[in-house]
């Protein structure tokens, strides 16, 4: 295995890429070799390396922009440092060097007959990070695909490289139970032919994708793309005829999924942009037909949404919900929060964000989305958001709803 010694000093700053385009080889080493380097400060996004989260050395401080994935395991034992912020930012903050970046690892498609190499199925914030990185060492995995859209890179401009021939990560599909298919009813009742989707990963998102067989002329304009957009491209639903820009095309930041969706992108108009593209609110606003679907832990009945905490754990991101969420309600057409009304034996409709974050503005929401119904939020007052809120939440919580919004009006008369 490579030694990274040669590469890395104390102090240094390291990042790499992230879900399925994980460098995992490069980043076991760096947990073998990084007691002998000494301290290193590593940006992580979407992780799935449980050997990263169990039990990292003392040497390796962690630092992501949210607990996802085998992370929510390291943010628990307190070994994780949240960055909050929205995904937007982080090409900003790559270059103004306030995000790790001596070294970066990355993931790569094999060098193509000129010698340059894509970076796959994880362009997303990489992209921007490699133009602020002096040193890069990447995974040419002979199983990456060569994708479209963004920059190449040349093999001279990688330090070191290990190849290999793995297959990449693969996320199976998520149970999809009936409560997530009721939700998934109400909110596909609201997009409309030709509307271009953000959609997130998850059970919900992909009954939401299960049930659009129906429409015609849908457009794709996300940061992640899943097995369920690949299928309604194939089936003639998602065409992206009508986008305002990227016409025909599917756009995306990184692909997660199983190995099919791999093996589909570079036969498919899918081209993968970096975040600084596909997170920009002045490319955001030119898609007048942009519906952003997103979910949360929690909203409050005022509409303000909480995706980052749970009981005082960190366990999700703001990521890209309040970049999509304000484009979507702002200039395109909808801004969707949709969620379980019931988190265990808790209500996820609170009457106050209980300590959490206010992750998405209640500004930016126009309508949320429960499996008892959907609540339009846009144009109305307080009184009026608590009460189609409340008539959303579980049935058992409504009865304390209506006492705490009756509450919260007597004050403030």
């Amino acid at each position: 295995m490579i030694d990274l010694t040669r590469f890395i000093r104390p102090g240094d700053g390291v990042w790499w890429s992230q879900t399925s385009a994980e460098p995992t080889p490069l980043v076991h080493a760096l947990l073998d070799q990084v007691a002998r380097i000494g301290s290193v400060r590593a940006f992580v996004g979407m992780s799935w390396d449980e050997r990263l989260s169990s039990d990292p050395p003392e040497e390796l401080q962690v630092l992501s922009y949210g607990a996802l994935g085998a992370l929510r395991k390291l943010s628990r034992s307190g070994r994780l440092e949240i960055v909050p912020c929205n995904y937007s930012g982080l090409p900003t903050m790559f270059a103004r060097g306030e995000l790790p970046h001596d070294v970066g690892f990355v993931q790569v498609s094999p060098p193509d007959a000129d010698g340059y190499c894509t970076l796959g199925t994880g362009v997303d914030y990489i992209a921007d990070a490699v133009e602020h990185t002096p040193v890069l060492i990447a995974e040419i995995n002979r199983r990456m695909p060569a994708t479209r859209g963004s920059v190449r890179i040349a093999l001279d401009r990688f330090a070191a490289t290990v190849e290999t021939d793995r297959p990449l990560l693969t996320v199976p599909a998520a149970r999809v139970t009936d409560v997530e298919r009721t939700i998934a009813s109400f909110v596909s009742d609201l997009i409309d032919d030709g509307d271009t989707l953000q959609i997130g990963v998850g059970a919900l998102p992909d009954a939401v994708l299960e049930q659009l067989d129906g429409r015609a002329d849908l457009g794709v304009h996300s940061g992640m793309i899943t097995d369920g957009i690949v299928r309604l491209m194939r089936a003639g639903v998602i065409t992206g005829a009508r986008k305002e820009i990227d016409m025909g095309l599917v756009v995306a930041g990184a692909a997660l999924g199983t190995g099919a969706l791999y093996d589909s992108v570079s036969d498919l108009p899918i081209e993968f942009r970096a975040a600084s593209y596909t997170h920009d609110p002045a490319v955001l606003s030119r898609l007048r037909s942009l519906v952003a679907v997103n979910s949360a832990i929690e909203v409050d009945l005022s509409g303000q949404v909480n995706s980052e905490t749970r009981g005082g754990a960190y366990i999700g991101a703001v990521g890209g919900q309040a970049d999509f969420s304000r484009a979507a309600s702002l200039s395109g057409s909808l801004s969707i929060i949709a969620l379980r009304a019931r988190s265990g034996e808790r209500s996820t409709i609170v009457a106050s964000l209980a300590g959490g974050p206010v992750s998405t503005s209640r500004t930016d929401v126009d309508a949320v989305v429960t499996e008892f119904g959907v609540a339009h939020l846009r144009g109305q007052g307080f009184a009026e958001r608590a009460r189609r809120l409340t008539a959303i939440a579980a049935p058992e919580f409504r009865a304390d709803l209506d006492r705490a919004s009756g509450l919260a009006a007597a004050l403030s008369a």
